[in-house]
Protein backbone atom coordinates (compact mmCIF):
# COMPACT_ATOMS: atom_id res chain seq x y z
CA UNK A 1 0.00 0.00 0.00
CA UNK A 2 1.13 3.80 -0.46
CA UNK A 3 2.35 5.14 3.10
CA UNK A 4 -0.48 6.80 4.62
CA UNK A 5 -0.92 8.41 8.16
CA UNK A 6 -2.74 6.87 10.61
CA UNK A 7 -4.53 10.34 10.82
CA UNK A 8 -5.12 10.08 6.98
CA UNK A 9 -6.41 6.72 7.52
CA UNK A 10 -8.96 7.62 9.98
CA UNK A 11 -9.77 10.59 7.42
CA UNK A 12 -10.53 7.89 5.04
CA UNK A 13 -12.87 5.87 6.84
CA UNK A 14 -14.60 8.05 8.90
CA UNK A 15 -12.87 6.90 12.08
CA UNK A 16 -11.59 7.80 15.13
CA UNK A 17 -7.79 7.29 16.32
CA UNK A 18 -7.81 5.17 19.84
CA UNK A 19 -4.11 4.96 21.41
CA UNK A 20 -2.16 5.99 18.72
CA UNK A 21 -0.26 8.90 17.41
CA UNK A 22 -2.04 9.98 13.71
CA UNK A 23 1.57 10.72 12.44
CA UNK A 24 2.53 6.91 12.57
CA UNK A 25 2.45 5.99 9.18
CA UNK A 26 1.38 2.45 7.49
CA UNK A 27 4.20 1.29 5.66
CA UNK A 28 3.51 -2.42 5.35
CA UNK A 29 0.88 -4.21 3.76
CA UNK A 30 -2.93 -4.69 4.91
CA UNK A 31 -4.07 -7.77 6.33
CA UNK A 32 -7.16 -9.41 7.82
CA UNK A 33 -4.95 -12.95 8.58
CA UNK A 34 -3.02 -11.84 11.81
CA UNK A 35 -0.45 -14.60 10.84
CA UNK A 36 -0.08 -12.66 7.99
CA UNK A 37 0.74 -9.28 9.49
CA UNK A 38 4.30 -7.48 9.11
CA UNK A 39 6.14 -4.89 9.96
CA UNK A 40 4.60 -1.49 9.44
CA UNK A 41 1.58 -3.38 8.90
CA UNK A 42 -2.30 -2.45 9.15
CA UNK A 43 -4.60 -5.24 10.80
CA UNK A 44 -7.76 -5.33 10.00
CA UNK A 45 -10.25 -6.89 12.47
CA UNK A 46 -13.14 -9.15 10.88
CA UNK A 47 -15.39 -10.99 12.79
CA UNK A 48 -15.81 -14.47 11.71
CA UNK A 49 -18.29 -17.25 12.02
CA UNK A 50 -15.86 -19.06 14.18
CA UNK A 51 -13.11 -16.36 15.56
CA UNK A 52 -13.03 -12.47 15.61
CA UNK A 53 -10.56 -10.54 14.45
CA UNK A 54 -10.55 -7.84 17.50
CA UNK A 55 -9.20 -11.13 19.69
CA UNK A 56 -5.92 -11.16 17.72
CA UNK A 57 -5.37 -7.32 17.66
CA UNK A 58 -2.57 -7.24 20.19
CA UNK A 59 -0.67 -10.28 18.34
CA UNK A 60 -0.84 -8.16 15.29
CA UNK A 61 0.26 -5.47 16.96
CA UNK A 62 3.28 -7.95 18.68
CA UNK A 63 4.37 -8.90 15.04
CA UNK A 64 4.91 -5.52 13.64
CA UNK A 65 1.62 -3.82 12.81
CA UNK A 66 1.48 -0.17 13.41
CA UNK A 67 -2.38 0.14 14.07
CA UNK A 68 -5.37 -2.25 14.08
CA UNK A 69 -8.54 -1.38 11.71
CA UNK A 70 -11.36 -2.14 14.35
CA UNK A 71 -14.79 -1.89 14.86
CA UNK A 72 -14.82 -1.60 18.69
CA UNK A 73 -11.38 -0.51 21.42
CA UNK A 74 -8.91 -2.82 21.23
CA UNK A 75 -5.88 -3.79 23.87
CA UNK A 76 -3.79 -2.37 20.86
CA UNK A 77 -3.24 1.37 18.71
CA UNK A 78 -6.24 1.49 16.25
CA UNK A 79 -8.70 3.34 13.56
CA UNK A 80 -11.99 2.36 14.93
CA UNK A 81 -14.66 2.56 12.65
CA UNK A 82 -17.99 3.85 12.74
CA UNK A 83 -21.16 1.84 13.40
CA UNK A 84 -22.77 1.20 9.93
CA UNK A 85 -26.30 -0.30 9.17
CA UNK A 86 -25.86 -3.25 7.31
CA UNK A 87 -26.89 -1.92 3.48
CA UNK A 88 -24.77 1.55 3.67
CA UNK A 89 -21.62 2.53 3.82
CA UNK A 90 -19.69 5.22 5.49
CA UNK A 91 -20.62 8.38 3.04
CA UNK A 92 -24.03 7.19 2.90
CA UNK A 93 -23.41 5.46 -0.71
CA UNK A 94 -24.84 1.98 -0.84
CA UNK A 95 -22.82 -0.77 0.42
CA UNK A 96 -24.64 -3.67 -0.41
CA UNK A 97 -22.21 -6.05 0.02
CA UNK A 98 -22.59 -5.44 3.21
CA UNK A 99 -25.62 -6.30 3.56
CA UNK A 100 -25.52 -9.54 4.82
CA UNK A 101 -23.09 -9.48 7.21
CA UNK A 102 -24.21 -7.68 10.89
CA UNK A 103 -22.93 -5.02 12.79
CA UNK A 104 -19.27 -4.62 13.54
CA UNK A 105 -18.55 -7.07 10.37
CA UNK A 106 -20.77 -4.59 8.06
CA UNK A 107 -18.71 -1.37 9.45
CA UNK A 108 -15.22 -2.88 9.00
CA UNK A 109 -16.46 -4.09 5.39
CA UNK A 110 -17.61 -0.57 4.85
CA UNK A 111 -14.15 1.16 6.18
CA UNK A 112 -12.18 -1.14 4.22
CA UNK A 113 -14.11 -0.52 1.00
CA UNK A 114 -13.75 2.92 2.13
CA UNK A 115 -10.03 3.32 2.19
CA UNK A 116 -9.27 1.07 -0.84
CA UNK A 117 -11.31 4.10 -2.63
CA UNK A 118 -9.36 6.66 -1.14
CA UNK A 119 -6.13 4.69 -1.99
CA UNK A 120 -7.57 4.00 -5.61
CA UNK A 121 -8.42 7.88 -6.13
CA UNK A 122 -4.70 9.18 -4.98
CA UNK A 123 -3.45 6.44 -7.47
CA UNK A 124 -5.49 7.72 -10.18
CA UNK A 125 -5.56 11.39 -9.58
CA UNK A 126 -4.58 13.11 -12.85
CA UNK A 127 -0.97 14.56 -13.32
CA UNK A 128 1.20 12.45 -10.89
CA UNK A 129 4.20 12.43 -11.26
CA UNK A 130 5.47 9.14 -11.86
CA UNK A 131 1.96 8.47 -14.20
CA UNK A 132 -1.35 7.24 -12.81
CA UNK A 133 -3.00 3.74 -12.34
CA UNK A 134 -5.01 1.90 -14.82
CA UNK A 135 -7.60 0.25 -12.79
CA UNK A 136 -8.91 -3.13 -15.04
CA UNK A 137 -12.15 -4.57 -14.01
CA UNK A 138 -12.84 -8.33 -14.81
CA UNK A 139 -16.09 -10.16 -14.42
CA UNK A 140 -18.58 -13.21 -15.75
CA UNK A 141 -20.44 -16.22 -15.08
CA UNK A 142 -16.96 -18.23 -15.70
CA UNK A 143 -13.40 -18.07 -16.43
CA UNK A 144 -12.98 -14.73 -14.89
CA UNK A 145 -9.81 -16.36 -12.15
CA UNK A 146 -8.02 -17.57 -15.67
CA UNK A 147 -8.61 -14.07 -17.71
CA UNK A 148 -7.75 -12.46 -14.74
CA UNK A 149 -4.47 -14.30 -15.11
CA UNK A 150 -4.21 -14.01 -18.66
CA UNK A 151 -4.57 -10.31 -18.16
CA UNK A 152 -2.10 -9.78 -15.50
CA UNK A 153 0.63 -11.45 -17.46
CA UNK A 154 0.34 -9.26 -20.79
CA UNK A 155 0.22 -6.44 -19.14
CA UNK A 156 3.46 -6.92 -16.89
CA UNK A 157 5.60 -6.08 -19.62
CA UNK A 158 4.11 -2.48 -20.15
CA UNK A 159 4.95 -1.98 -16.08
CA UNK A 160 4.36 -2.88 -12.86
CA UNK A 161 1.00 -4.58 -12.58
CA UNK A 162 -0.69 -6.19 -9.13
CA UNK A 163 -3.93 -8.67 -9.79
CA UNK A 164 -5.27 -10.86 -7.21
CA UNK A 165 -4.11 -14.12 -6.36
CA UNK A 166 -6.53 -17.13 -6.90
CA UNK A 167 -10.47 -15.99 -6.79
CA UNK A 168 -10.07 -13.06 -4.19
CA UNK A 169 -13.17 -11.26 -5.91
CA UNK A 170 -15.56 -10.64 -2.98
CA UNK A 171 -16.30 -7.68 -0.23
CA UNK A 172 -12.63 -9.15 1.62
CA UNK A 173 -10.28 -9.78 -1.17
CA UNK A 174 -11.37 -7.12 -3.60
CA UNK A 175 -10.41 -4.12 -1.62
CA UNK A 176 -7.74 -6.15 0.06
CA UNK A 177 -6.07 -6.20 -3.54
CA UNK A 178 -6.37 -2.90 -4.01
CA UNK A 179 -4.03 -2.34 -1.43
CA UNK A 180 -1.44 -3.85 -2.71
CA UNK A 181 -1.14 -1.11 -5.38
CA UNK A 182 1.61 1.55 -4.60
CA UNK A 183 3.13 4.25 -5.98
CA UNK A 184 4.78 2.76 -8.85
CA UNK A 185 2.01 -0.13 -9.80
CA UNK A 186 0.97 1.15 -13.30
CA UNK A 187 -2.23 -1.58 -13.41
CA UNK A 188 -4.28 -3.11 -10.98
CA UNK A 189 -6.23 -6.11 -12.61
CA UNK A 190 -10.01 -6.54 -10.17
CA UNK A 191 -11.86 -9.76 -10.25
CA UNK A 192 -15.47 -9.33 -9.63
CA UNK A 193 -17.99 -11.13 -8.09
CA UNK A 194 -21.48 -10.83 -7.11
CA UNK A 195 -24.18 -13.05 -5.06
CA UNK A 196 -26.79 -10.50 -6.30
CA UNK A 197 -27.92 -7.17 -7.90
CA UNK A 198 -25.72 -4.17 -7.03
CA UNK A 199 -22.67 -6.50 -5.41
CA UNK A 200 -20.86 -5.43 -8.68
CA UNK A 201 -21.67 -1.82 -8.61
CA UNK A 202 -20.45 -1.66 -4.70
CA UNK A 203 -16.94 -3.38 -5.87
CA UNK A 204 -16.84 -0.70 -9.08
CA UNK A 205 -17.96 2.21 -6.17
CA UNK A 206 -14.62 0.80 -4.26
CA UNK A 207 -12.14 0.63 -6.77
CA UNK A 208 -13.86 2.57 -10.05
CA UNK A 209 -12.11 1.27 -13.09
CA UNK A 210 -11.32 2.86 -16.27
CA UNK A 211 -11.21 -0.70 -18.41
CA UNK A 212 -13.95 -2.87 -17.73
CA UNK A 213 -14.56 -6.84 -19.32
CA UNK A 214 -17.50 -9.04 -19.39
CA UNK A 215 -16.57 -12.11 -20.45
CA UNK A 216 -20.32 -14.45 -20.17
CA UNK A 217 -23.48 -14.21 -18.76
CA UNK A 218 -24.41 -18.15 -17.54
CA UNK A 219 -26.43 -20.12 -15.19
CA UNK A 220 -23.92 -19.79 -12.21
CA UNK A 221 -25.72 -18.98 -9.07
CA UNK A 222 -28.85 -19.35 -10.56
CA UNK A 223 -30.35 -20.14 -7.70
CA UNK A 224 -29.32 -16.65 -6.10
CA UNK A 225 -30.32 -14.53 -8.90
CA UNK A 226 -33.25 -16.51 -10.64
CA UNK A 227 -32.94 -15.92 -14.03
CA UNK A 228 -29.88 -15.40 -16.71
CA UNK A 229 -31.69 -12.09 -17.43
CA UNK A 230 -31.27 -11.15 -13.59
CA UNK A 231 -27.43 -12.16 -14.36
CA UNK A 232 -26.94 -10.60 -17.26
CA UNK A 233 -28.35 -6.95 -14.87
CA UNK A 234 -25.90 -7.81 -12.45
CA UNK A 235 -23.04 -8.02 -14.71
CA UNK A 236 -24.23 -5.00 -16.60
CA UNK A 237 -23.04 -3.03 -13.32
CA UNK A 238 -19.53 -2.92 -14.57
CA UNK A 239 -20.24 -1.68 -18.06
CA UNK A 240 -22.57 0.93 -16.10
CA UNK A 241 -19.49 1.61 -14.09
CA UNK A 242 -17.20 3.16 -16.45
CA UNK A 243 -16.29 6.55 -17.01
CA UNK A 244 -17.51 7.81 -20.51
CA UNK A 245 -15.05 7.09 -23.38
CA UNK A 246 -14.18 10.85 -23.59
CA UNK A 247 -12.63 10.38 -19.71
CA UNK A 248 -10.79 6.82 -21.32
CA UNK A 249 -13.45 4.50 -20.60
CA UNK A 250 -13.61 1.08 -22.44
CA UNK A 251 -16.01 -1.53 -22.14
CA UNK A 252 -14.89 -5.20 -23.43
CA UNK A 253 -17.71 -7.14 -24.21
CA UNK A 254 -17.84 -10.47 -25.55
CA UNK A 255 -19.49 -10.15 -28.96
CA UNK A 256 -20.38 -14.14 -28.94
CA UNK A 257 -22.78 -14.00 -26.18
CA UNK A 258 -26.20 -11.95 -27.00
CA UNK A 259 -26.89 -10.67 -23.02
CA UNK A 260 -22.94 -9.17 -22.99
CA UNK A 261 -23.37 -7.72 -26.44
CA UNK A 262 -26.11 -5.80 -25.48
CA UNK A 263 -24.65 -4.41 -22.04
CA UNK A 264 -22.83 -1.40 -24.80
CA UNK A 265 -26.34 0.02 -24.43
CA UNK A 266 -25.67 0.68 -20.74
CA UNK A 267 -22.63 2.28 -20.98
CA UNK A 268 -21.24 5.67 -21.84
CA UNK A 269 -17.48 3.97 -22.48
CA UNK A 270 -15.89 3.04 -25.90
CA UNK A 271 -17.14 -0.25 -26.88
CA UNK A 272 -14.80 -3.12 -27.82
CA UNK A 273 -16.21 -5.93 -29.01
CA UNK A 274 -14.20 -9.82 -28.18
CA UNK A 275 -14.95 -12.99 -29.80
CA UNK A 276 -14.95 -15.26 -33.00
CA UNK A 277 -17.79 -13.40 -34.76
CA UNK A 278 -16.74 -11.27 -37.78
CA UNK A 279 -18.21 -8.16 -36.03
CA UNK A 280 -15.82 -8.05 -33.11
CA UNK A 281 -13.25 -5.72 -33.06
CA UNK A 282 -10.40 -7.98 -31.30
CA UNK A 283 -11.26 -11.59 -33.16
CA UNK A 284 -9.91 -15.09 -33.37
CA UNK A 285 -9.58 -16.89 -36.26
CA UNK A 286 -8.19 -20.38 -37.92
CA UNK A 287 -8.37 -21.82 -34.75
CA UNK A 288 -7.05 -25.46 -34.10
CA UNK A 289 -6.62 -27.06 -30.75
CA UNK A 290 -3.89 -29.73 -30.45
CA UNK A 291 -3.97 -33.16 -29.14
CA UNK A 292 -4.40 -31.42 -25.46
CA UNK A 293 -6.80 -29.43 -26.68
CA UNK A 294 -4.66 -26.11 -26.78
CA UNK A 295 -5.35 -23.63 -28.93
CA UNK A 296 -3.40 -21.95 -31.90
CA UNK A 297 -5.04 -19.03 -33.79
CA UNK A 298 -4.58 -15.74 -35.33
CA UNK A 299 -5.29 -12.23 -33.45
CA UNK A 300 -6.85 -9.79 -35.57
CA UNK A 301 -7.21 -6.69 -34.10
CA UNK A 302 -7.89 -2.47 -35.67
CA UNK A 303 -3.72 -2.70 -34.85
CA UNK A 304 -2.76 -5.37 -36.61
CA UNK A 305 -2.13 -9.31 -36.84
CA UNK A 306 -0.12 -12.06 -34.96
CA UNK A 307 -0.39 -15.37 -34.45
CA UNK A 308 -1.31 -17.21 -31.13
CA UNK A 309 -0.37 -20.43 -29.45
CA UNK A 310 -1.72 -20.84 -25.82
CA UNK A 311 -0.45 -23.43 -23.63
CA UNK A 312 -3.57 -23.49 -21.65
CA UNK A 313 -5.89 -26.69 -22.09
CA UNK A 314 -9.47 -25.87 -23.45
CA UNK A 315 -10.81 -23.94 -26.69
CA UNK A 316 -13.01 -21.89 -23.86
CA UNK A 317 -9.47 -19.94 -23.33
CA UNK A 318 -9.92 -19.00 -27.02
CA UNK A 319 -11.93 -16.16 -25.24
CA UNK A 320 -10.65 -15.59 -22.54
CA UNK A 321 -7.38 -14.72 -24.15
CA UNK A 322 -8.97 -12.58 -26.62
CA UNK A 323 -10.28 -10.21 -23.53
CA UNK A 324 -6.73 -9.90 -21.73
CA UNK A 325 -5.66 -8.81 -25.10
CA UNK A 326 -7.88 -6.36 -25.97
CA UNK A 327 -6.90 -4.87 -22.39
CA UNK A 328 -3.70 -4.97 -23.60
CA UNK A 329 -4.07 -3.34 -26.91
CA UNK A 330 -5.48 -0.30 -24.31
CA UNK A 331 -3.27 -0.12 -22.41
CA UNK A 332 -0.66 0.50 -25.15
CA UNK A 333 1.03 -3.11 -26.22
CA UNK A 334 1.46 -3.73 -30.07
CA UNK A 335 0.08 -6.89 -31.53
CA UNK A 336 2.61 -8.93 -31.53
CA UNK A 337 3.79 -7.99 -27.89
CA UNK A 338 0.44 -8.92 -27.18
CA UNK A 339 0.31 -12.30 -29.06
CA UNK A 340 4.00 -13.25 -27.77
CA UNK A 341 2.99 -12.61 -23.93
CA UNK A 342 -0.22 -14.79 -24.80
CA UNK A 343 1.99 -17.85 -26.38
CA UNK A 344 4.25 -17.48 -23.35
CA UNK A 345 1.16 -17.27 -20.47
CA UNK A 346 1.08 -20.26 -18.06
CA UNK A 347 -2.12 -21.17 -15.18
CA UNK A 348 -1.61 -18.85 -12.29
CA UNK A 349 -4.24 -20.33 -10.37
CA UNK A 350 -4.87 -23.64 -8.76
CA UNK A 351 -7.47 -26.28 -9.36
CA UNK A 352 -8.36 -24.53 -12.73
CA UNK A 353 -7.61 -27.02 -15.97
CA UNK A 354 -4.43 -28.24 -13.75
CA UNK A 355 -2.86 -30.83 -15.96
CA UNK A 356 -0.34 -33.22 -14.54
CA UNK A 357 1.10 -36.47 -16.32
CA UNK A 358 1.80 -39.27 -13.97
CA UNK A 359 4.71 -41.43 -14.29
CA UNK A 360 2.47 -44.46 -15.38
CA UNK A 361 1.26 -42.18 -18.19
CA UNK A 362 -2.06 -41.21 -16.81
CA UNK A 363 -3.22 -37.81 -17.24
CA UNK A 364 -5.34 -36.09 -14.36
CA UNK A 365 -7.25 -32.70 -15.28
CA UNK A 366 -7.86 -31.07 -12.18
CA UNK A 367 -10.35 -28.38 -12.85
CA UNK A 368 -11.94 -28.75 -9.21
CA UNK A 369 -12.05 -25.29 -8.15
CA UNK A 370 -15.41 -24.99 -8.91
CA UNK A 371 -18.38 -25.71 -11.42
CA UNK A 372 -21.18 -24.22 -13.47
CA UNK A 373 -22.63 -25.46 -16.04
CA UNK A 374 -21.20 -23.89 -19.37
CA UNK A 375 -17.45 -24.80 -17.41
CA UNK A 376 -18.38 -28.03 -17.01
CA UNK A 377 -19.87 -28.15 -20.17
CA UNK A 378 -15.97 -26.35 -21.15
CA UNK A 379 -13.77 -29.20 -19.63
CA UNK A 380 -15.86 -32.05 -21.03
CA UNK A 381 -15.30 -31.15 -24.25
CA UNK A 382 -11.20 -30.89 -23.31
CA UNK A 383 -11.35 -34.04 -22.06
CA UNK A 384 -12.75 -35.66 -25.22
CA UNK A 385 -10.50 -33.87 -27.37
CA UNK A 386 -7.51 -35.02 -24.97
CA UNK A 387 -8.86 -38.49 -25.33
CA UNK A 388 -9.61 -38.33 -29.17
CA UNK A 389 -6.24 -36.97 -30.54
CA UNK A 390 -3.75 -38.14 -28.57
CA UNK A 391 -0.72 -39.24 -31.01
CA UNK A 392 -0.50 -42.61 -29.85
CA UNK A 393 -4.07 -43.49 -31.00
CA UNK A 394 -7.45 -42.39 -28.84
CA UNK A 395 -7.13 -42.78 -24.49
CA UNK A 396 -9.65 -43.78 -22.46
CA UNK A 397 -11.43 -40.67 -20.81
CA UNK A 398 -12.82 -40.86 -17.01
CA UNK A 399 -15.42 -37.46 -16.34
CA UNK A 400 -15.00 -37.70 -12.23
CA UNK A 401 -18.34 -35.18 -11.76
CA UNK A 402 -20.08 -34.15 -8.72
CA UNK A 403 -22.36 -31.35 -7.52
CA UNK A 404 -22.99 -28.29 -9.30
CA UNK A 405 -24.38 -25.71 -6.68
CA UNK A 406 -26.45 -22.90 -6.29
CA UNK A 407 -28.53 -23.45 -9.73
CA UNK A 408 -31.89 -23.36 -7.70
CA UNK A 409 -34.76 -25.07 -9.48
CA UNK A 410 -32.83 -25.53 -12.24
CA UNK A 411 -30.98 -27.92 -10.68
CA UNK A 412 -32.06 -31.35 -11.61
CA UNK A 413 -31.93 -30.59 -15.68
CA UNK A 414 -28.50 -28.72 -15.21
CA UNK A 415 -27.39 -32.45 -13.95
CA UNK A 416 -29.51 -34.49 -16.36
CA UNK A 417 -27.91 -32.34 -18.96
CA UNK A 418 -24.14 -32.67 -18.11
CA UNK A 419 -24.87 -36.75 -17.80
CA UNK A 420 -25.87 -36.59 -21.21
CA UNK A 421 -23.68 -34.21 -22.99
CA UNK A 422 -20.77 -36.84 -21.46
CA UNK A 423 -22.47 -39.67 -23.30
CA UNK A 424 -22.51 -38.13 -26.19
CA UNK A 425 -19.52 -36.38 -26.10
CA UNK A 426 -18.17 -40.23 -25.65
CA UNK A 427 -16.37 -40.17 -22.27
CA UNK A 428 -15.32 -43.63 -21.61
CA UNK A 429 -16.17 -43.66 -18.02
CA UNK A 430 -18.48 -41.03 -15.68
CA UNK A 431 -17.98 -41.15 -12.26
CA UNK A 432 -20.87 -39.47 -10.55
CA UNK A 433 -19.57 -38.42 -6.57
CA UNK A 434 -22.21 -37.88 -4.34
CA UNK A 435 -26.73 -38.42 -3.80
CA UNK A 436 -26.82 -34.60 -4.73
CA UNK A 437 -25.80 -35.16 -8.09
CA UNK A 438 -27.72 -37.95 -8.85
CA UNK A 439 -29.32 -36.62 -11.64
CA UNK A 440 -26.22 -36.35 -13.93
CA UNK A 441 -26.16 -39.96 -13.56
CA UNK A 442 -29.46 -40.58 -14.32
CA UNK A 443 -29.61 -38.18 -17.38
CA UNK A 444 -26.51 -40.37 -18.66
CA UNK A 445 -28.21 -44.07 -18.82
CA UNK A 446 -31.24 -41.76 -20.19
CA UNK A 447 -28.95 -41.02 -22.85
CA UNK A 448 -27.99 -44.31 -23.53
CA UNK A 449 -25.05 -45.22 -21.14
CA UNK A 450 -25.05 -49.22 -20.37
CA UNK A 451 -23.16 -51.11 -17.80
CA UNK A 452 -20.24 -50.03 -16.10
CA UNK A 453 -19.79 -46.61 -18.57
CA UNK A 454 -21.75 -44.26 -15.70
CA UNK A 455 -21.70 -45.61 -11.93
CA UNK A 456 -23.27 -43.26 -9.26
CA UNK A 457 -20.75 -43.70 -5.75
CA UNK A 458 -21.44 -42.26 -2.61
CA UNK A 459 -18.46 -39.84 -1.57
CA UNK A 460 -14.94 -38.75 -2.42
CA UNK A 461 -13.49 -41.77 -0.64
CA UNK A 462 -15.66 -44.08 -2.80
CA UNK A 463 -14.72 -42.46 -6.26
CA UNK A 464 -10.79 -42.26 -5.27
CA UNK A 465 -10.89 -46.28 -4.50
CA UNK A 466 -12.52 -46.71 -7.54
CA UNK A 467 -10.46 -44.76 -9.42
CA UNK A 468 -7.34 -46.26 -8.07
CA UNK A 469 -8.45 -50.15 -8.83
CA UNK A 470 -9.83 -49.48 -12.31
CA UNK A 471 -7.22 -46.65 -14.07
CA UNK A 472 -4.80 -47.81 -16.98
CA UNK A 473 -1.37 -46.27 -17.94
CA UNK A 474 -2.88 -43.92 -20.85
CA UNK A 475 -6.28 -42.94 -19.14
CA UNK A 476 -6.70 -39.36 -18.47
CA UNK A 477 -9.43 -38.06 -16.02
CA UNK A 478 -11.20 -35.01 -15.46
CA UNK A 479 -12.07 -33.76 -11.80
CA UNK A 480 -14.98 -30.96 -11.41
CA UNK A 481 -17.14 -30.21 -9.05
CA UNK A 482 -18.55 -26.81 -7.42
CA UNK A 483 -15.89 -26.04 -4.00
CA UNK A 484 -18.90 -28.00 -1.65
CA UNK A 485 -18.03 -31.23 -2.80
CA UNK A 486 -14.07 -31.42 -2.35
CA UNK A 487 -13.26 -33.41 -5.20
CA UNK A 488 -10.04 -31.81 -5.30
CA UNK A 489 -9.57 -34.64 -2.74
CA UNK A 490 -9.84 -37.12 -5.33
CA UNK A 491 -7.41 -35.24 -7.57
CA UNK A 492 -4.50 -35.03 -4.88
CA UNK A 493 -5.12 -38.82 -4.31
CA UNK A 494 -4.25 -39.46 -7.82
CA UNK A 495 -1.24 -36.94 -7.95
CA UNK A 496 0.42 -38.11 -4.49
CA UNK A 497 3.84 -37.62 -5.11
CA UNK A 498 3.70 -36.31 -8.87
CA UNK A 499 5.48 -33.15 -9.96
CA UNK A 500 5.07 -32.63 -13.69
CA UNK A 501 2.58 -30.19 -14.64
CA UNK A 502 1.90 -30.44 -18.23
CA UNK A 503 0.71 -26.90 -18.17
CA UNK A 504 3.61 -25.24 -17.18
CA UNK A 505 2.24 -24.01 -13.50
CA UNK A 506 2.79 -25.40 -10.08
CA UNK A 507 1.18 -28.51 -8.96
Amino acid sequence: MIRLSLAEIARAVGGRLHGCDGSVEVTGSVEFDSRKVGPGGLFVALPGERVDGHDFAARAVGQGAVAVLAAHEVDAPAVIVPPVAAGSGPSGNPMVLAADVAGEGAAVLAALAALARDVTNRLTAPGRPDGDLTVVGITGSSGKTSTKDLVAQVLRPLGPTVAPPGSFNNEIGHPWTVLRADEDTRHLVLELSARGEGHIAALCEAAPPRIGVVLNVGSAHLGEFGSREAVARAKGELPAALPPAADGGVAVLNADDPLVAAMAERTAARVVRVGLAPSADVRAEDVVLDEQARASFRLVAPQGEAPVRLGLHGAHHVGNALAAAAVALECGADVADVAASLSSAVRRSPRRMEVTDRADGVTVVNDSYNANPESVRAALKTLATMARDAPAGRRRSWAVLGLMGELGEDSATAHDEIGRLAVRLDISRLVVVGEEARPMYQGACLEGSWGEEAVLVPDVGSAARLLEEELRPGDVVLVKASKVAELWRVAESLLAGERTDAAGGVA
